[in-house]
């Protein structure tokens, strides 16, 4: 439509100054035709056409020749204003209102008097339609679309064949409901009539439940307002601006890529067939007539019905809308390359700039027949007769006729009544797709549109995918061997706990605490356990039950820990204090102190996670990612990948406690293990591998929990350096403690041959020199008590004689002691 116009008001001194300047080219216009204007029989009417501007709507390049066109078919029909013709007085506007306001000063207050005045331009109209009222002019424009024209307090004698752009927003919203788009974008260009436009369009979505997600704008450059669509991840995005802005825009959606299967634009439709490949280098557009066709590509445009889609039936003019396109042609071909089909702009509109003239000869002629009856013509009109100037207004309000733009009429608000044409770009080229008829709510489809990648568009924003979204556990060979492996190790424990019971009483294993070893061996199988609960996520498990999974892991991995590390500190600390006593012959190992330390872990254990169950239990959290596209699907569709999280709202600090805890415990035993590292107990004779198996765990603690914490959100990661870890220790914990123990049973079936199955295990050999060296050391405390017994009592003896003897002798004393002691 040749609707849509740069709004910018001139300052009042600009209109003027532009009068002063111009005013000598209308005087020296209407002194050349003063002979016209001296005939009665002349119907003098102002034309203003936007032509050799640089911005805004150009149309008057096609418009004004199918004027003169009209002219010349209205004057040469004698049924039509008999005995007078019209002549079409007329000067550039450029589109500018400034200019626009100085051609129709010229026009009113140079001879001869104006009847009426056509005009083209948003913007020249609202300025021509808001001053004409005060010259009782109609004004009829053939190329204004902005809804603002429809106030009829503001523009009361304002008439138009062009419809009002707002008829274009109804056709809108009945595409978004036709493809199921309910959320699109608004790009615009900060011009008066698109500010309205879009204001009407964001009250139409309010009603049909459509969001807007962004409304942008931009002057003359819009790299930014693009971006900015990007950014708000727009797909199905609406634009409102002139054609020179229109190509600027299209370069910058090629740029950020806003274009393809993903995206969907809507553009004006009265832009000529080609715009998109014109005037690139001129107007210094950084892209190539490609890449334009590559953004053009698959984009909708709605237009209001410009030419009779019936090309064989005749109009009011005895032509069919063929053949003034024909006529047409010839006469811009003088100018225009119209054999390649470069089209002036403007060309889309020119139908309606023929049927305006049209409707001013039929308005006219109506207006004389009532005249004529009180002995009035049109002649008599002067700009204070507002009589004459009603009956024009009243005879253009009912006009009807059939024009090469399709049905002529005006609504109440001087409105064009129109269907809409929406279009689609194909392979290069616009496709007719259907119309709809906004008055009838009617859309005829002929379900000819083609989306790029074969499907029409059904995403208008990036939505995360269903399940297949989710960051999950490949399921396959790591479940499998995971889950695998810990089985075979439950088994190998229950193993190991029958081998324990059957054999307890074989002094290798007595000697090793059973007991405490098959405490161990439970917490192996409630460590390996836990190994199948990781990996259970929600392709598993439900929603509703995943806090029951978390909550299970955090309970199992604790107290199998407590359990099995448990039982091995117990046997190393009691180690230690055996060692470290004075007297260790005479201490004996009580198996109820070993599992009194285990029972203090377990518990200490139950309360925290108790306290945690309790007051801030685990639930299950969604960690979002950035967008990805999907791998296997053509959908217009991108993935957001999302991650199950087993957390709490204090979930830091309830970890903080359990890790602070639980390396309280293992640096302890870490610490014990080396300090009874080469210590021999026979009280507890599997000391030195346990020792070892300390090592191992803490060091796999240490490494493994820091590690979880950096790779939390790369789950099958996780899930594979958590289980390889418990599943390490595990194993390696019962192979040190039992593997040694069973070789033992196996070689030697009876209990008398176990001497060599561990260092801290002597023979009988070494067991009684171990007893005679006891009692030798016995022997000799009791001979050095003795001694002692005897220093004491001469030390007493020395110092009775001392006493007795005083002072006097103590020359003689020297050698008297020296004589006990030599004789002791």
């Amino acid at each position: 439509m040749a609707m849509f116009e740069r709004h910018r008001l001139a300052p009042l001194p600009l209109a003027l100054l532009l009068v002063l300047l111009l005013g000598c080219q209308h005087v020296l216009q209407a002194a050349a035709s003063a002979d016209d204007d001296d005939d009665d029989n002349v119907l003098h009417i102002g034309g203003i056409f936007p032509i050799r501007g640089e911005g805004g709507w150009q149309g008057g390049q096609a418009c004004e020749p199918a004027a003169n066109l009209a002219l010349e078919d209205v004057n040469n029909r004698r049924d039509l204003l008999p005995g007078f013709k019209l002549k079409l007085h007329w000067n550039d506007s450029e589109c500018e209102p400034g200019l626009g306001a100085s051609v129709m000063y010229n026009l009113v207050y140079n001879q001869p008097q104006k009847l009426l005045l056509l005009a083209g331009c948003s913007t020249v109209c609202t300025t021509v339609a808001e001053a004409a009222k005060m010259w009782n002019l109609v004004v009829l424009c053939y190329g204004a679309s902005s809804p603002a024209l429809s106030d009829r307090n503001r523009f009361p004698t304002l008439f138009r064949t062009h419809p009002s752009a707002t008829v274009h927003n109804p056709t809108r919203i009945k595409l978004m409901e036709k493809f199921g788009w309910s959320r699109v974008a608004i790009l615009q260009q900060a011009e008066e009539v698109f500010i309205s436009t879009v204001e009407d369009l964001e009250a139409r979505c309010k009603v049909a439940g459509i969001e807007i997600v962004t409304r942008q704008s931009f002057l003359s450059e819009p790299t930014d307002a693009v971006r900015n669509l990007r950014r708000q991840d727009a797909r199905i995005i609406v634009g409102l601006f002139y054609v020179v802005a229109a190509r600027r825009v299209l370069c910058e959606v090629f740029k950020q890529g806003l274009y393809g299967k993903q995206y969907v634009w809507f553009f004006i439709g009265w832009y000529e067939d080609n715009w998109f490949e014109q005037n690139l280098e001129r107007e210094s557009i950084d892209c190539t007539a490609e890449q334009m066709r590559m953004a053009a590509e698959g984009h909708l445009t709605t237009e209001a019905l410009m030419w009779n889609q019936n090309k064989e039936e005749t109009t009011i003019s005895k032509m069919t809308s063929e053949d003034f396109r024909l006529r047409l042609n010839e006469v811009l071909s003088k100018k225009y390359d119209i054999a390649n089909k470069r089209y002036p702009e403007g060309y889309q509109e020119a139908p309606l700039a023929y049927d305006a003239v049209w409707s001013v000869a039929l308005a006219f002629n109506k207006t004389m027949s009532k005249l004529l009856k009180h002995g009035k013509t049109l002649k008599n009109f002067t700009y204070t007769n507002k009589e004459i100037a009603d009956e024009i207004y009243s005879a253009m309000n009912s006009t009807r006729f059939l024009g090469v733009s399709g049905g002529v009429a005006f609504s109440s608000q001087g409105d064009r009544i129109a269907l809409t044409q929406i279009e689609q770009v194909i392979n290069g080229s616009y496709v007719n797709l259907g119309y709809y008829d906004t008055q009838a709510d009617n859309l005829t489809w002929a379900n000819k549109e083609r989306w790029i990648g074969g499907k029409v568009p059904r995403r208008d924003r990036t939505c995360p995918g269903p399940s297949g979204a989710f960051q999950r556990v490949p399921w396959g060979r790591g479940h499998v061997a995971m889950w695998s492996i810990s089985s075979l190790g439950i088994v190998a424990a229950i193993g190991l706990i029958i081998f324990n019971i059957w054999y307890r009483h074989r002094r290798v294993i007595q000697s090793s605490h059973p007991v405490c070893n098959t405490i161990m061996l439970v917490g192996v199988i409630t460590c390996l356990w836990s190994v199948f609960l990781l990996g259970l996520d929600g392709q598993f498990v439900s929603p509703g039950v995943y806090p029951l999974v978390c909550q299970a892991r955090v309970w199992l991995l604790s107290i199998g820990f407590t359990l099995a590390y448990g039982a091995m500190f117990s046997k190393v600390w009691r180690v230690h204090r055996l060692t470290t006593h004075n007297k260790p012959d005479t201490k004996k190992v009580e198996p109820w102190k070993l599992y009194t330390m285990v029972t203090g872990l377990l518990l200490i254990d139950l309360v925290l996670l108790m306290t945690w169950q309790l007051y801030d239990p685990l639930q299950r959290s969604i960690e979002e990612f950035p967008l990805e596209e999907p791998n296997n699907t053509d959908d217009d569709v991108k993935i957001r990948p999302q991650l199950e999280h087993c957390e709490s709202e204090k979930h830091t600090v309830w970890l903080g406690v359990i890790y602070g805890y639980k390396g309280v415990v293992l640096v302890f035993g870490l610490f014990l293990a080396y300090e009874t590292r080469s210590i021999k107990v026979k009280q507890i004779n599997d000391s030195r591998y346990v020792g070892m198996s300390i090592y191992n765990v803490v060091v796999l603690c240490l490494i493994t929990a820091p590690v979880t914490l950096v790779i939390a959100s790369q789950q099958d990661a996780v899930f594979a350096f958590v289980a390889l870890a418990v599943i390490f220790c595990c194993f390696l914990s019962m192979a040190l403690i039992f593997v040694p123990k069973v070789i033992e049973v196996i070689r030697h079936p009876s209990d008398h041959a176990e001497s060599k199955y561990n260092p801290d295990i002597g023979s009988k050999e070494d067991e009684e020199k171990y007893r005679k060296i006891v009692q030798e050391n016995s022997e000799l405390q009791r001979l050095i008590a003795e001694k002692e017994d005897k220093i004491r009592a001469l030390k007493q003896r020395l110092q009775e004689r001392e006493a007795g003897r005083g002072g006097g002798g103590g020359g003689g004393g020297g050698g008297t002691t020296e004589g006990l002691l030599h004789t002791d």
